[in-house]
């Protein structure tokens, strides 16, 4: 990797800290998803891109039309990820641990994460799920992504984060983030986002809580990416479960 994209820790949390998060908690809570401030400038952005050429890096890559995942490609990065990626992952999971636990308190479930990033991660390898789940993504045109949930085992941190490393309009067009919520007895309910280069969009990994006369009920929430109309989309996807 270049130098430039080797994010130091400290940059990390002067970079998540500059997110007004009591206002994205507030979009959270009605979207289920929410921007962050700029995490990586354009240049770490086209460095993390280009790591997509080196398989080493990785544990496995997986063809989504083979799966009737859509259509396109992701790899998942080894548990010895890239600086960034590492440094983005450690400093964005305290930000997000009293989200995910007003949630879990909302909704009167237990909520099994600790303060610390690495005792969550250890309990995941006690419980089977020893993989890495951090991932990097390519899509060109034509490429699409269909609704589901990045969930490997019972052990699931609520919120994950996706990383625009192209320019819309520019290096692609299209290729928006969807999140689709399943509304009981009612239709269900879109949303798309233009993920902004370098820049971060927490969403909810399955449910959000949603306020109902009898108090709070969970809802079911999937994403996925609409269809590349032109140029390649890159984007990195940094989750706080491992897989199994």
């Amino acid at each position: 990797m270049t130098p430039r994209a080797c994010v130091t820790a400290d940059a990390a949390r002067r970079r998540v800290a500059a997110t007004d998060w009591d206002a994205l908690a507030a979009e959270l809570d009605v979207h289920g998803s929410a921007l962050t401030a700029p995490l990586l400038t354009p240049a770490e952005c086209r460095d993390l891109a280009a790591l997509y050429e080196k398989p080493e890096l990785f544990r496995t890559t997986v063809d989504m039309a083979r799966h009737r995942f859509g259509s396109g490609e992701y790899r998942y990065f080894t548990h010895e990820p890239p600086a960034p990626v590492a440094a983005l992952r450690t400093a964005l999971y305290p930000r997000l641990l009293p989200i995910a636990r007003d949630w879990a308190a909302r909704l009167g479930r237990p909520a099994p994460w600790p303060d610390s990033l690495s005792e969550w991660l250890e309990r995941c390898r006690t419980a089977g799920q020893d993989r890495s789940a951090q991932i990097l993504l390519r899509y060109t045109e034509g490429d699409w992504n269909a609704l589901h949930r990045d969930v490997f085992g019972d052990l699931v941190f609520p919120l994950q984060v996706v990383v625009g490393l192209d320019e819309y309009g520019t290096d692609y067009t299209g290729g928006e983030f969807l999140m689709v919520e399943q509304r009981p007895r009612a239709q269900s309910r879109g949303t798309s986002t233009v993920l902004r280069q370098g820049h971060g969009l927490v969403f909810t990994t399955r449910e959000r809580p949603v306020r109902t006369k009898r108090g709070w009920s969970a809802g079911a929430m999937r994403h996925g990416v609409s269809t590349v109309r032109s140029g390649r989309r890159h984007a990195l996807g940094i989750v706080f479960h491992d897989a199994s």
